[in-house]
């Protein structure tokens, strides 16, 4: 069976599982890559560990998915599509340290795949690499000017990475290509919005929703331009609308929880990052937004509250022990739920290794980190005298 012939069966199969939540697309038929035909076996491995990643009723199919894409591997390691499909099926159980090692060396191995640069992309992305996820696709990119998918997905890691005005270029770019296209003006509409351009931003999002009032990208950004506005509520009822538009997207249901978490509503906030696990039982971003919605509501006296938090932290931090927001969020909850400075000290440092210089928590998590090392340094407070025997 030919490589091409191959690709084309996986990706139909996997489509619905793509990275990130969005909506995979087969990427352009391509010339054979040169590599030696593909081993029988390990394609007979692959197309089974397809149909497990497809059951979505066998609790246990997603596991035995993993497990025949990394036997597909041992017999073929040339078997870049194996490669593909576990990194996505990796990625959609939130392991995406090891997701973006296979989808890396899929990369190299079939460097003229759009659906494996954009993959990789978005790995990168939900591990808060924008920069190296920006950088890749703009060399794809300038090697593949057609590739729109990634293109777009270029707009949004530039935009994420604060280089705003090549994010527009980029932008305006995919209009040229597709005019009128209401992803592409939605994410224009973030560009302008992260240059302090609101007034543009609402107007972009307006002709977005114009040329499709369904767009479920529209109705996010739309809520994210009434957040930059200070109207909570609007933004809420827009994320409302674009969850309701496509179900299967949890990021509007993440939006949603964080409205909710600003204004305190830490219970309600905690309804909607648990719907968002039922969509995605492993999402990292869902997981780390119910720990602090427990944190909240907790008001770090209820010990179970607290201690399911933890456990949140410690399943992100266990795939991914390089994960920012699990580490500061882990360093928050030792330091200020548990009172366990030394350990929160460790949280903090790690975080500080890891965490590029720009991040916007890098500032609180150094005044953290001071505290946790004051706290731990300090004498332990005597022990309390003892009690007054009664009269004999």
């Amino acid at each position: 069976m030919s490589r091409a012939r191959i690709a084309a069966l996986v990706l139909a199969a996997l489509a619905a599982g793509a990275c990130g939540g969005g909506k995979a697309k087969q990427g352009p038929k391509v010339a054979e890559s040169g590599l030696p035909p593909a081993n029988p076996l390990a394609v007979q491995r692959m197309v089974e560990g397809v149909a497990a990643a497809k059951d979505t009723k066998d609790p246990k199919a997603r596991t035995r998915a993993i497990a025949l894409f990394r036997e597909a591997i041992q017999i073929d390691p040339n078997l870049w599509e194996a490669r593909f499909d576990l990194g996505v099926v990796l990625a959609g159980a939130g392991d995406l340290a090891h997701a973006e090692e296979q989808l890396k060396i899929a990369a190299k191995t079939a460097p003229e795949r759009e659906e494996v640069a954009v993959a990789l992309a978005e790995v990168r992305r939900r591990r808060g690499s924008n920069k190296e996820a920006a950088s890749a696709l703009d060399d794809f990119v300038k090697d593949h000017p057609g590739a729109l998918d990634a293109r777009t997905l270029l707009v949004a890691a530039l935009r994420d990475s604060g280089q705003h005005d090549k994010a527009i270029a980029q932008a305006r770019e995919v209009l040229i290509r597709k005019p009128g296209d209401a992803s592409a003006l939605a994410e224009l509409a973030l560009c302008h919005l992260g240059k302090g351009e609101r007034d543009t931003a609402q107007l972009l999002v307006k002709q977005s929703l114009d040329v499709n009032a369904k767009s479920a990208i529209a109705h996010r950004v739309q809520g994210l331009v009434s957040l930059a506005g200070g109207d909570d509520a609007a933004a809420f009822q827009a994320f409302s609308k674009a969850a309701q538009e496509d179900p299967h997207d949890t990021t509007s249901r993440l939006n949603m929880g964080a409205v909710l978490l600003r204004a305190g509503s830490y219970a309600k906030a905690a309804e909607q990052y648990k719907s968002a696990l039922a969509a995605s039982p492993d999402e990292p971003a869902a997981q780390l937004g119910l720990a602090a919605a427990l944190r909240g509501e907790s008001g770090n006296k209820d010990a179970r509250l607290v201690e399911e938090a933890r456990s949140l932290l410690e399943k992100v931090l266990e795939r991914d022990p390089h994960n920012v927001a699990a580490l500061f969020n882990m360093g928050l909850l030792q330091a200020e739920s548990l009172k366990r400075p030394a350990e929160a000290k460790g949280y903090f440092e790690r975080f500080l290794d890891d965490a590029p210089r720009d991040h916007p928590s890098r500032a609180e998590a150094e005044r953290q980190l001071t505290g946790a090392k004051n706290a731990a340094a300090a004498p332990a407070p005597p022990p309390p005298p003892p009690a007054k025997g009664g009269k004999g």
